[in-house]
């Protein structure tokens, strides 16, 4: 199975060397190449793919941006963060609207293709470094939240799955642990998303932190 890939990045040699990482190996194929936010839609438009690489300092419109404009329109894909800088901030805003994973350009080429193949199968991937930075900041906003409102009730079961995707495992890894099938995971989480009134396990694992159950 082929999994189509759109690389979004304004430094030309930065898509090509990317782009040489990625398709080592055999099931990514880039598919097509932005320079900015804008571009990316237009990409969208053409072309249909299963994950978006996406930059965050960009001419015309930021990766911030174009993540919040494409989970809008396409709420299924993925999104995986790629950039120079360790801000916390972009972090916690592209996760808040949808992005699967943050990483820096830094990274060992393998953990890129690592992250992508975890992103794919339902996974949640932080950089270690930048994680670190945004816990503290999802866990002072677990009082707020928690003294806002009142959890909504969740069975002990449901409870212990929200846990696993908030330390960002794949539906796979969360049946290995809890003795379940794969199938039941996703019906699980698709009820408890719906019980939550969440968009997808992104916005879900950063529930688990706020409220205190990673």
């Amino acid at each position: 199975m082929t999994i189509r890939i759109l690389l979004v990045e304004d430094q030309a040699i930065v898509r090509n060397g990317l782009k040489m990482i990625i398709e080592q190996d055999p099931q990514f194929q880039i598919v097509a190449q932005a320079s900015n936010g804008l571009e990316a839609l237009e990409e969208l438009n053409k072309y249909r793919v299963d994950l978006v690489l996406m930059d965050v300092r960009m001419p015309k419109m930021n990766g911030i941006e174009a993540t919040k404009r494409i989970k809008i329109t396409y709420p299924e894909l993925k999104i995986i963060i790629l950039t120079t800088f360790d801000d916390e901030e972009y972090a916690y805003q592209t996760l808040k609207d949808g992005a699967s994973g943050f990483l820096l350009k830094s990274s060992e080429p393998q953990k890129l293709i690592d992250s992508i193949h975890s992103v794919l199968n339902g996974g949640l991937v932080l950089q270690e470094d930048v994680a670190a930075k945004l816990m503290p900041k999802l866990l002072q906003q677990r009082v707020t939240v928690q003294n806002e409102a009142p959890l909504i009730p969740l069975t002990d079961r449901e409870l212990d799955i929200v846990k696993l995707v908030g330390e960002g495992k794949t539906n796979k890894e969360i049946a290995n642990s809890l003795f379940l099938s794969v199938g039941t995971v996703k019906n699980h989480i698709t009820h408890i998303l719906q019980q939550l009134d969440l968009r997808d396990r992104t916005q879900l694992a950063i529930y688990a932190v706020k409220n205190g159950l990673v």
